[in-house]
């Protein structure tokens, strides 16, 4: 809940005396057990979202500190004329246990503000192709919203279950379940069952997704009893990336479509992300880093034309 990569097509087999010619279209056996593995189901949007630069709003000073390879802490004091003002503590252990390049496991991560609340996480891969996670979210020492995460990760597919919330006593809980294949090296197909259950109802929600991965693209639909979600990345040189998202509501009535990019200049470290959409709401956010000090200045403004409303927002962030 992997990054999407490309991946070429596997060289075509050669022919054998007396085999049946392959069906076009279809992967051969060879080509099917050279499949990559989808990734998360979680993560098929990601990339696209990745582009669209975050609201900002009021001042926020960051201090990242590492005491040593395995652990780091972080305050974070966020002013605010609209939001909650106050002070968070951060700090993230990552073990020892590498299973890939940028991979080490296991992942504590944890914040609390000066109310006491708290949010964590604890990430672990079991075994090379199990892993599991465990959310907790406080609010002023009670307990609000926890959850219980598995997935397995074959060969040439992924599959999840999510428990949240659950309470026995009640009778009440969320169960989410993903599956994820790989049909092709560029094409997977997947689905999403959604249950949730408390005293005096009951309902499901399903939802199918395709995922499409080109040599510089990846194109992303989602169709349920929800609505519809549809995201297109592209990336067009090692500078820009452009991304385009369709979100269709069903209970709310209401279609909303996004396009943003991202322009990185790392001569001038400089990172740039803009935004529009159909509702006339415009933004976009700037990152400089400050070479050789350890810091980043970050500036970040949102328009919407139709609420005539604007909000801005100032970053620091040391280490």
């Amino acid at each position: 809940m992997g990054s999407v990569l490309a991946a070429t097509s596997p060289s075509p087999a050669p022919a054998v005396a007396g085999s049946g010619q392959g069906v076009p279209g279809l992967p051969t056996a060879d080509a099917q057990a050279s499949l990559p593995n989808p990734g998360s189901y979680d993560e098929c949007h990601r990339k696209c979202k990745e582009v669209f630069p975050l609201q900002m709003e009021g001042v926020r000073l960051v201090v990242n500190k590492g005491l040593s390879n395995h652990f780091q802490v972080s305050h974070t004091v966020t002013l605010s004329t609209l939001g909650d003002s106050g002070y968070r503590f951060g700090a993230t252990y990552v073990g020892s246990k590498q299973t890939g390049p940028a991979e080490s496991f296991p992942v504590m991560v944890g914040d609390m503000d000066n109310t006491g609340s708290l949010n964590a996480q604890v990430i672990h891969h079991l075994t090379t192709a199990v892993r599991s996670k465990i959310a907790i979210q406080t609010q002023q020492h009670k307990f609000v919203n926890w959850q219980c995460d598995m997935e397995y990760r074959g060969e040439d597919f992924t599959s999840a279950v999510t428990l949240g919330n659950p309470d026995v006593l009640v009778g009440s809980g969320i169960l989410v379940a993903h599956y994820l294949q790989s049909i092709t090296p560029a094409l997977t197909l997947g689905g999403e069952l959604v249950y949730h259950r408390r005293p005096g109802e009951e309902g499901a929600v399903t939802s199918l997704l395709g995922r499409y991965t080109g040599e510089n693209y990846v194109a992303t639909l989602t169709l349920g009893g929800a609505g519809a979600h549809a995201t297109y990345y592209h990336k067009a040189n090692d500078q820009l990336q452009v991304g385009v998202e369709f979100e269709a509501n069903t209970r709310m009535q209401d279609t909303t479509t996004s396009f943003g990019y991202q322009l990185d200049l790392p001569k001038a470290n400089l990172l740039f992300k803009g935004s529009v959409d159909s509702n006339w709401v415009v933004g976009a956010t700037l990152e400089k880093k400050l070479l050789p000090l350890p810091l980043t200045l970050a500036l970040g403004a949102f328009l919407n034309h139709r609420k005539n409303k604007f909000q801005c927002g100032f970053g620091v962030t040391i280490g």
